[in-house]
C-alpha cells in the first residue's frame, strides 16, 4: 500500500490541524505515493531506530517526535538530526511524525496516559476554541430519519460523553424547478410548498467533508440546501492535556509509588506533599509546565508531567501535588498508540515497537 493510506488512518484520529503552531508533525522525508508494507514505530528517531529500520526492512517510521523540527539550512551529517536524513533517503526510508495534534485529541497521549492510571470521565484539560460548526440542513419528512443518521454516522452531533445531539423543527420549504433540473418532487416552472425540518447538528471542522458528503448523498433533493457556521464553542475532546478521577482516593505517597511503577521510572521530581489525598488527576504528556494554573483550575490533586523547571515547582504553592515523572517516561506508550490504532485499522499492514530506547535521559541513582 502507499503511505497515504497509512496516514490516513492516524489523521482521522489526529488530523493536522490540532497541531500547535510551532510544530512540524506530518510526513517529513519520503512522497507520500511511496510503497510500503511495514512501518517501525517510535518516540524518537535516532540513528540506531533508521539502523534498525533498514536492518529489518521497514520503509516507513513513524515518530511521535518530528526528527526535523526548526529548519535545516544544510544537510551534511554534522549532527544526528542530519545523518539520521541522510540514511534514511539513501534507503528509501520514509519518516512520519504525530507529535501535539496526537496530544490534543481523545485517543491519543494523554488518553493513554489517564487509561494507564486508572482515571475515568476524563476531559480536556486546556479544551480548544474556533474548531466546532453548526449544520443546520432542511430535510423533507420522509427522509428526515435516513439523512439524520447519516449525518450522525459521519461524525456530527456529539457534545461531550453524548452523541447524535440535534434539534429539529417543521415548517414549510419552496421552490421552483427550473426547465433543465430533475425535481425530486413538484414540477418544473411550477412553485412548490413541502413539508421540511430544519436540522441542527454541530460537527469539528476536521470532519467537515465527511459530513457535508453524508448529508448529500443521503438526501433526496437533487440541490441540498444547507448552511455551515464557525462557532467558538469549546470543544471537550480536542485540547491539550486531561483531567480525571480516581474511582477511589488514596494516599499521596502511595499514589507516587503506583506511578513509578506503572511508568518506570527512575525518579520522580515532586513538590512538598500537600497532606491530601488523590482523587481527581491532571496530566500533560511531555513538557506540560504551561498547565499548571488549568491543572489547578480544574480542581486537581495532582498534575503529572515531565520537564518541570526548578521555579515551576513554587506555582503550586501547596494547593495541588506537582509530579515531574520525566519527558520520556510520561510520552512513552504513544508508541502503543500507533501500534494499536493501525493493528486495528490495518490488520495486515506489519507494524513493530522499535527495540531501542531513545531516552536521551539518563540517573544515577
Amino acid at each position: 500500500m502507499q503511505i497515504k493510506d497509512v496516514v490516513r488512518h492516524i489523521e482521522e484520529l489526529a488530523p493536522l490541524r490540532y497541531q500547535e503552531s510551532y510544530d512540524n508533525a506530518g510526513l517529513i522525508v519520503g512522497a507520500m505515493t511511496d510503497e510500503v508494507d511495514s512501518a517501525l514505530i517510535c518516540l524518537d528517531v535516532t540513528e540506531d531506530v533508521v539502523d534498525e529500520a533498514i536492518e529489518k526492512n521497514h520503509k516507513l517510521i513513524i515518530a511521535h517526535h518530528p526528527i526535523i523540527f526548526s529548519g535545516l539550512k544544510k544537510i551534511n551529517g554534522k549532527n544526528e538530526v542530519e545523518r539520521c536524513v541522510i540514511k534514511a533517503i539513501k534507503n528509501d526510508i520514509a519518516i512520519y511524525a504525530a507529535h501535539t495534534n496526537i496530544d490534543s485529541v481523545q485517543g491519543g497521549v494523554n488518553t493513554k496516559i489517564c487509561d494507564i492510571i486508572g482515571l475515568k470521565n476524563c476531559k480536556s484539560l486546556s479544551p480548544a476554541s474556533g474548531e466546532l460548526c453548526k449544520l443546520v440542513a432542511f430535510i423533507p419528512t420522509s427522509h428526515f430519519e435516513k439523512v439524520q443518521q447519516a449525518v450522525f454516522a459521519a461524525g456530527a452531533g456529539s457534545i461531550g460523553n453524548y452523541d447524535s445531539c440535534g434539534f429539529s423543527q417543521e415548517g414549510n420549504g419552496t421552490f421552483r424547478a427550473g426547465s433543465e433540473a430533475n425535481p425530486y418532487v413538484g414540477k418544473s416552472g411550477e412553485l412548490h410548498v413541502e413539508r421540511e425540518l430544519r436540522f441542527e447538528t454541530i460537527f469539528p471542522k476536521a470532519v467537515q467533508s465527511k459530513v457535508i458528503s453524508a448529508l448529500v448523498s443521503s438526501h433526496p433533493y437533487e440541490e441540498v440546501a444547507y448552511d455551515i457556521y464557525p462557532l467558538d464553542n469549546k470543544i471537550s475532546t480536542v485540547g491539550i492535556g486531561m483531567y480525571g478521577e480516581l474511582e477511589t482516593e488514596i494516599e499521596e505517597l502511595e499514589f507516587l509509588k503506583q506511578l513509578k511503577s506503572k511508568f518506570g521510572c527512575s525518579v520522580i521530581r515532586h513538590t512538598k506533599l500537600t497532606g491530601r489525598k488523590i482523587k481527581k488527576v491532571a496530566v500533560c504528556g511531555g513538557a506540560g509546565s504551561f498547565l499548571i494554573k488549568q491543572a489547578m483550575a480544574s480542581g486537581a490533586d495532582i498534575f503529572i508531567t515531565g520537564d518541570m523547571k526548578y521555579h515551576d515547582f513554587f506555582e503550586a504553592d501547596n494547593r495541588i501535588l506537582l509530579a515531574d515523572i520525566g519527558h520520556y517516561e510520561s510520552e512513552q506508550f504513544t508508541q502503543d498508540v500507533f501500534r494499536d490504532l493501525l493493528t486495528e485499522k490495518m490488520p495486515n499492514f506489519a507494524v513493530q515497537l522499535t527495540a531501542n530506547c531513545t531516552n536521551a535521559v539518563n540517573y544515577m541513582i
